[in-house]
C-alpha cells in the first residue's frame, strides 16, 4: 500500500516529476484532494472543494473523476463543487474556477411505455404450475391460482379437480395406470399433508395419506404403483418452521403406511424404472448453487451414485424407461440420452459426448414424459407443448426425415377465472379528501364506492348517498389514494408451496400500500400468487412483477443476450407468465441493453433497468429510452447536464433512497431515530425476529452523514421533479409496509412539498406502471384503492403512517387487524408465529416490559 488508512485513497495521479502522488481521501463528509511526498511519506490536504466521491458505491469506472497535473506540476485540474472544473494551486492550496461552456447534442429515444389494463371482469390464468399428463395422454392436471384443475385433452374446458376442498393444492402426479393422482396440500393453521384421489370416480373423495403435520413436497408413485416417495422439507419465512424437524426424503405405501426415511438430503425424488432406487437432485433450482447434481440411492439411502453434474441446469426428468433425460438449462428445455457410464457425467447444451436436442423455442417448465417414454410434455405460461423423440433425433428408428422447427405456440390450456370484487355500496363520509387530481383537496368530502369503483366524490353536501349503502363516518380523517410501491420486493424468490396468507402482503396493506411492482422475483411463485389475489383466493395488494430478471452476470438464471432474437426470446418467456415489464440488469454492453429495449418495443413491454450503481449505465439507459431507472444515480448532487438530459426524456426515476447508493442506506436513519420495535402494527404482520434483528442493535451515525447521504440524493430528486421528471416511490422490501412510508418521508427530506411527495407515492407510480387511467387518484370511474388516515399528511408528512382503513379493489380492511369490514365481515387467519405454543403463552411488550396476552386480531384466539 502506498496510501490508505481511514478515509481511504483513490484516483491516484503521480506528478510529472515523480515526486508527488495526488489522490482523493474522504475526511468525514468531505472528499478532499491530498498530496503525498513519495520520498518522505508525508501527506497533506490541498483542496477540500471536491464533489462527493463514490467510495460507498459499487464502481468499475473509478470512485472519482479523472484529473491531471499541469506540465510544470504547479497546478492540478480537477472536477469539484458546483459541478465545475477547478484549477488547484498546489503550493497555495486553493482552487480557482475554470470557466468553460459546452454545447452537446444527445439523441434521446422515446421511453417504452404501453397502457396496462388493471381490472377486467375475467382473466386468463397464465401461471400454470406443476402440470402432469395422464399416462394415456387424455387428461391434464395442473395447479393454478392455488388449486388443482383438470382438463380433458386436447380441447376440454378446465374445471376444479376438488371443488369442495378449501386447502391449497399442489404438485400432482399420476399413478402408473392413471387411475389415481397423489398431491400435497397446505393450510396455514393445520399445515401440510399428502392426499390421493381417484381420477375415474364420478364424485372423487380425497384420501389423506399422512397423519403428521409438515411441509410435504413432490410425491411420486413407484413404477408398480405400490409405493410413493416424497420430500418432507424444512421451514421457510412464509410457512414457518414448526413441524419441520424430521425433514428428508421418505417412502410410504400407496395406502399411506410404512413411512421410511431414505435420506436427509436431496430434492425432487422419483423412483427409477426398477423401483429399487431413487433419483435425487442437489444444488437447488433457479437462484441455486452453480454446482448441481443428479444422483441415485437405494431405498435405504445407501449406495449413493452421482449420475449427472452440471452448472446451470435446474431440473432433470428421466423418462420412465430411464433411457432419456429431459433437463432445463438457462430456461430452455433439452433432451439427451440418459448417461449409463457409472460415474458422474457432465451434462450441458454444449456437451459433445452424447446427442442433445433443444426442444423449446424460448423456455419451459413442468417437464414430464408420456407413459411409453416416447413423448416429452412441458408448459410455458398458459400453453402446453409436446414433442416426440422421433421428431428430435434422426438416428432413431422411424424418425422423421428432417427436424421440424421448434414450436412457437402450444395448446392453450384455457383456464378463465373471474376477477374478485365485493358486492354492495360503501360510503365514506365527512373526510378531507386528497384526490391527486392536480392540487385538489376536498374538505368535508364524501366518496361513494359501488362494488370496486368510485361512483361519486365531492363535498358531502353535494354527494347523494345511495339507498341501502353502508355509510361509514370518517369525519376529521383524511382520505388519499392507496400507496403504489413500484420497486417492492415482496419475498417471492423461493420455489414451492404458497401460504394461504403471506405476511408481506398483509404488512403492505396494513400500511396502505395497495399496488406493488416487484422488479425481481421467481416468476412461477409471484405470478401464481398474483392470480390468487385477482381471483380472491388470497388477500394482497394488486401485484405485478418482472419475474426473473434479465441478468447479465453469472448465475443459473442469467440471460445470454447477444442478438435481438435472444432478447425477444427472453422477453417472451416472462411475458408468457403475465409480465408486462422486464428488468434489464447487469447486461454489461450497451448494445445488449438496446436489444432488450427494441425487443420490448416489438412485444409492447416496459423495461425497468438497474444500472448497478454505475453512472454511465444510468445515463445511457435514459438516452436509450428505458421506462425508468431503478435505484438512485450514484452521483450526488446532480447538476444541469444530467437534469437537462433527463427532463427531455420520458424516463421515470425510482430512487429507492431506503437503499441509497453512494452512502449509508436511508433505512438506517429510521432505525436510529425511531423505536421501530415498538410499532404494534408492524409486529402484527412481520415476524418479531425480523423487526428486532434490524432495529434494536442500531447503527448510529452523526446526522451530517445522512445529510451527505440519502438526503443529498433526495435533493437531486427534488431538482428532477421540479424539471418535470416523474419521481416514484420504491421501498425495496427492506421492511414491508412501513418502509414505503420511510421512502415517502425521505422524498420530503430532500425538499419536496408534502403534496409532491404524496404524488410520488400515488399518481406518479400509476403513471410509471401505465395504469394511471384506473388507479393513482380518486376520481369517478377509477378503481377504489384508497386509505383513510387518522391525521392529515399535508400538515405533517409522517402522518401517512396513521392508516385506519385500507381499501383495495373496493374491499375495506381494518388496517390494525387486517380483518375485512365494510359490507363483508371476514377475520383473517393467524400467521405461523401466532399458532405455535410459544406465541400462545406470552407476548413480550418492550414498551412496558410487561407480560400481555396475545392481541393478534385474527379471531382465532
Amino acid at each position: 500500500n502506498v496510501a490508505g488508512g481511514h478515509g481511504g485513497a483513490c484516483r491516484p495521479q503521480i506528478s510529472n516529476s515523480g515526486r508527488y502522488l495526488a489522490f482523493v481521501r474522504r475526511v468525514r463528509t468531505k472528499s478532499v484532494l491530498y498530496l503525498q511526498d513519495l520520498e518522505t511519506g508525508e501527506e497533506w490536504p490541498i483542496f477540500d472543494g471536491l464533489a462527493k466521491d463514490q467510495m460507498e458505491a459499487w464502481t468499475i469506472f473509478g470512485v472519482y473523476t479523472g484529473f491531471s497535473w499541469t506540465p510544470n506540476d504547479k497546478n492540478i485540474i480537477i472536477w469539484g463543487k458546483e459541478g465545475r472544473i477547478w484549477n488547484v494551486d498546489v503550493e497555495r492550496k486553493r482552487g480557482q474556477l475554470v470557466k468553460f461552456s459546452v454545447t452537446a447534442k444527445h439523441k434521446i429515444a422515446e421511453a417504452v411505455r404501453f397502457e396496462q389494463q388493471v381490472y377486467d371482469e375475467k382473466f386468463d390464468a397464465k401461471a400454470i404450475r406443476q402440470a402432469v399428463t395422464s399416462p394415456n395422454g387424455k387428461l391434464l392436471i395442473f395447479n393454478a391460482a392455488g388449486y388443482l384443475w383438470k382438463k380433458k385433452l386436447p380441447n376440454g374446458k378446465p374445471e376444479r379437480l376438488l371443488p369442495k376442498m378449501d386447502d391449497l393444492q399442489f404438485e400432482p402426479t399420476f399413478s402408473p395406470k392413471g387411475d389415481e393422482v397423489v398431491f400435497v396440500t397446505w393450510n396455514d393453521v393445520e399445515k401440510g399433508a399428502i392426499y390421493k384421489v381417484s381420477t375415474t370416480a364420478r364424485k372423487p373423495i380425497p384420501v389423506r395419506l399422512t397423519t403428521k403435520k409438515g411441509i410435504y413436497r413432490t410425491p411420486q408413485f413407484s413404477p408398480d404403483g405400490k409405493m410413493v416417495v416424497y420430500n418432507k422439507t424444512g421451514g421457510n419465512n412464509h410457512q414457518g418452521h414448526s413441524f419441520t424437524k424430521d425433514r428428508g426424503i421418505y417412502t410410504m405405501s400407496s395406502s399411506g403406511k410404512n413411512h421410511k426415511l431414505v435420506t436427509k438430503s436431496g430434492e425432487n425424488p422419483r423412483f427409477d424404472k426398477t423401483g429399487k432406487r431413487i433419483f435425487l437432485q442437489t444444488g437447488g433450482y433457479l437462484f441455486g448453487s452453480l454446482k448441481k447434481g443428479y444422483n441415485s440411492v437405494k431405498l435405504d439411502g445407501t449406495d449413493k451414485k452421482q449420475i449427472l453434474k452440471t452448472k446451470y441446469s435446474t431440473q432433470f426428468v428421466p423418462s420412465p424407461d430411464n433411457k432419456w433425460v429431459a433437463f432445463i438449462d438457462l430456461f430452455k428445455v433439452y433432451i439427451a440420452p440418459m448417461p449409463q457410464t457409472g460415474k458422474a457425467f457432465g451434462l450441458s447444451p454444449e456437451t459433445k459426448a452424447v446427442p442433445i436436442a433443444l426442444v423449446s423455442k424460448d423456455a419451459g417448465i413442468n417437464l414430464h414424459w408420456s407413459g411409453d417414454s416416447e413423448t416429452l410434455h412441458w408448459t410455458l405460461g398458459d400453453e402446453y407443448f409436446s414433442t416426440t423423440l422421433r421428431e428430435r433425433f434422426l438416428f432413431l428408428e422411424n424418425a422423421v426425415d428432417s427436424l421440424p422447427p421448434l414450436a412457437e405456440k402450444g395448446l392453450k390450456i384455457g383456464l378463465e377465472l373471474e376477477t374478485d370484487k365485493p358486492k354492495g355500496t360503501i360510503v365514506l363520509k365527512g373526510a378531507r379528501i386528497i384526490t391527486m387530481n392536480g392540487e385538489e383537496v376536498i374538505e368535508d368530502g364524501t366518496i361513494v364506492i359501488k362494488e370496486n369503483k368510485i361512483v361519486a366524490i365531492g363535498k358531502s353536501e353535494d354527494v347523494k348517498k345511495p339507498f341501502r349503502a353502508n355509510v361509514i363516518d370518517v369525519s376529521g380523517k383524511t382520505i388519499m389514494p392507496g400507496i403504489i410501491d413500484v420497486h417492492a420486493h415482496v419475498g417471492n424468490f423461493r420455489y414451492g408451496l404458497s401460504p394461504q396468507q403471506q405476511w408481506q402482503y398483509f404488512a403492505n396493506l396494513a400500511y396502505g400500500v395497495t399496488t406493488v411492482h416487484d422488479p425481481s422475483s421467481n416468476s412461477e411463485m409471484i405470478f401464481s400468487q398474483s392470480e390468487m389475489i385477482k381471483s380472491g383466493a388470497m388477500v394482497g395488494p394488486r401485484m405485478y412483477s418482472t419475474g426473473v430478471i434479465l441478468y447479465g452476470a453469472e448465475g443459473d438464471f442469467k440471460a445470454k443476450i447477444n442478438s435481438l432474437e435472444d432478447a425477444k426470446s427472453a422477453l417472451r418467456r416472462t411475458k408468457a407468465f403475465g409480465a408486462f415489464s422486464v428488468k434489464s440488469y447487469n447486461q454489461p454492453r450497451r448494445e445488449q441493453r438496446q436489444m432488450v429495449i427494441q425487443a420490448a418495443r416489438e412485444l409492447e413491454m416496459q423495461v425497468v433497468p438497474e444500472g448497478g450503481s454505475f453512472f454511465f449505465h444510468n445515463m445511457s439507459m435514459i438516452l436509450d429510452g428505458h421506462t425508468g431507472v431503478e435505484h438512485n444515480i450514484p452521483v450526488a448532487p446532480l447538476y444541469r447536464d444530467v437534469i437537462d438530459v433527463w427532463k427531455n426524456s420520458n424516463t421515470g426515476y425510482t430512487p429507492t433512497l431506503i437503499v441509497n447508493y453512494g452512502s449509508v442506506n436511508g433505512e438506517y436513519y429510521w432505525y436510529q431515530n425511531t423505536n421501530v420495535w415498538e410499532k404494534d402494527r408492524l409486529l402484527s404482520f412481520t415476524p418479531r425476529s425480523i423487526v428486532d434483528s434490524r432495529s434494536r442493535h442500531r447503527t448510529m451515525l452523526p446526522d451530517e452523514e445522512y445529510q451527505n447521504g440519502h438526503i443529498l440524493t433526495s435533493k437531486s430528486c427534488k431538482k428532477l421533479a421540479d424539471a418535470g421528471v416523474k419521481v416514484n416511490l420504491g421501498a425495496h422490501g427492506q421492511l414491508q409496509g412501513l418502509g414505503a412510508h420511510w421512502e415517502l418521508w425521505m422524498l420530503a427530506q430532500g425538499g419536496m412539498t408534502n403534496m409532491e411527495a404524496l404524488r410520488s407515492a400515488t399518481l406518479n407510480g400509476a403513471h410509471y406502471l401505465s395504469m394511471d387511467k384506473e388507479i393513482g387518484s380518486l376520481e369517478v370511474g377509477k378503481l377504489a384503492d384508497l386509505i383513510v388516515l387518522d391525521k392529515n399528511p399535508l400538515e405533517n408528512i409522517r402522518n401517512t403512517e396513521t392508516v385506519i382503513y385500507t381499501m383495495v379493489n373496493g374491499r375495506l380492511y381494518d388496517s390494525a387487524t387486517m380483518n375485512e369490514t365494510g359490507n363483508t365481515s371476514q377475520k383473517r387467519l393467524p400467521f405461523y408465529w401466532e399458532v405455535n405454543k410459544y406465541s400462545n403463552s406470552f407476548d413480550w411488550h418492550e414498551a412496558t416490559n410487561s407480560f400481555m396476552r396475545p392481541k393478534c386480531g385474527c379471531g382465532a384466539h
